[in-house]
């Protein structure tokens, strides 16, 4: 038999993070000015298997604990943070293959360059008209990261109809049904709106499909566990919950390259009409010193937070609960917010050395702005989580 190479659990993911670094961020600037990723990076991102983090071990892949695959993203995120933002984006539409038969994933996950990606709908949900094997489906999504370089798309919030043009009803809420349909990339008109001031890499794209057929088997009800095949630990953490953890590793990167940058920059730097360098400044001083304790606070928060949960969930065989939920969108939105504020202060006290490409911090300032505008950064988080405290039902978002 040909050499298999090491099984997924023998690979030290981590160091193959940290292995990639250089070569990701010597790519930035043709990550950002091509909208995607180049060949030569995206090459190495799926020899090192970084798609694959998330997939279920029965299919190939790396089926990681959430822990590790966030301190992933922080190291990808400090390199670039459009790679980080595609292989958090990968990670979690990955564990789709959780969710359907296995001669299902294996013709979506099998390719070895195989990527799924997906994102909301434009406006309306898509609509799924059931016919006989499968939905006739009709819809249009948007910020679909890494399409440019993924091979399968699935449709999220798809509204099932019967053949009268009746939604059909969830018989566990009462309210209509939901599905994900995936199918194959070709099948979908891409369009290209993605004119963006941050993430520019991460190519999110809308994308359409009309009166389209998709087999029934392809299709699940997400983070449903009635469709539920895999036992693991990491599928009963939410898919939404997968996505805010790991983005907020990326966010975190981005910081701490920034404040890493800006020290660099302070033991030289001589502003002007000033006599002395920024990091003889006693504002200077005070303020890194705040943004360092900003960052490690939000940094051992969210990690410590995810380490603990993470090994009840796993040690118990359980779903985590929802306090657990709660303090892991508390942590994510946090994370999130507190890196957008560290790398503010660094790049106001960068002065104009700040506004060069060439710098670390013009595009990381730009990026971190771009993520916090997602949902899992809004400031609302912080409600839900208080309606928790004072008693109240929180929001459903946990």
């Amino acid at each position: 038999m040909p050499d298999q190479g090491p099984s997924p659990a023998a690979i030290d993911y981590i160091a193959r993070a940290h292995a990639l670094a250089p070569l990701i961020e010597a790519a930035s600037p043709r990550i950002e000015a091509g909208r995607r990723f180049p060949d030569d990076v995206l090459s190495a991102l799926h020899d090192a298997g970084m798609f694959r983090l998330l997939l279920p071990k029965s299919f190939g892949g790396a089926e990681l604990d959430l822990p590790r695959f966030v301190r992933i993203c922080e190291i990808l995120g400090a390199a670039d943070a459009s790679v980080a933002w595609c292989v958090s984006q990968g990670g979690g539409c990955a564990t789709a293959a959780a969710y359907v038969a296995p001669e299902v994933a294996r013709d979506i996950f099998g390719a070895p360059r195989a990527v799924l990606s997906w994102g909301p709908p434009v406006s309306a949900p898509g609509k799924a008209l059931a016919v006989p094997g499968g939905y006739r489906l009709t819809g249009n999504w948007s910020f679909a990261s890494g399409s440019p370089h993924c091979t399968w798309l699935g449709s999220t919030h798809c509204i099932v109809y019967d053949a009268e043009g009746k939604p059909r009803l969830d018989p566990k809420t009462g309210q209509p049904l939901r599905r994900v349909m995936m199918f194959p990339k070709t099948s979908a008109t891409m369009i290209d709106v993605w004119d963006v001031i941050g993430l520019k890499g991460t190519g999110s794209d809308n994308y359409s499909v009309s009166d389209l057929f998709v087999p029934e088997a392809y299709t699940f009800a997400i983070d449903d566990p009635a469709d539920r095949r895999e036992a693991g630990p990491l599928y009963r953490f939410s898919t939404l919950g997968l996505y805010g953890y790991a983005f907020a590793g990326g966010a975190l990167g981005i910081a701490r390259a920034a404040l890493d940058g800006f020290v660099r920059l302070a033991s030289t730097k001589v502003p002007y009409r000033f006599s002395s360098t920024l990091r003889e400044n006693a504002r200077v001083q005070a303020e890194i010193g705040l943004a360092e304790a900003r960052l490690r606070a939000a940094r051992f928060f969210l990690l410590n937070s995810l380490d603990d949960i993470w090994n009840a969930v796993a040690g118990a065989g359980r779903d985590p609960t929802l306090d657990e939920r709660l303090t892991l969108r508390l942590a994510t939105t946090h994370v999130m917010r507190e890196a957008k504020d560290v790398v503010a202060t660094i790049y106001e006290f960068a002065g104009s050395s700040a506004i060069f490409a060439q710098a670390p911090f013009e595009r990381r300032f730009r990026d971190i702005h771009a993520m916090t505008q997602h949902m899992q950064a809004r400031w609302t988080n912080y409600e839900t989580v208080g309606q928790a405290l004072l008693g109240l039902t929180p929001a459903p978002f946990v």
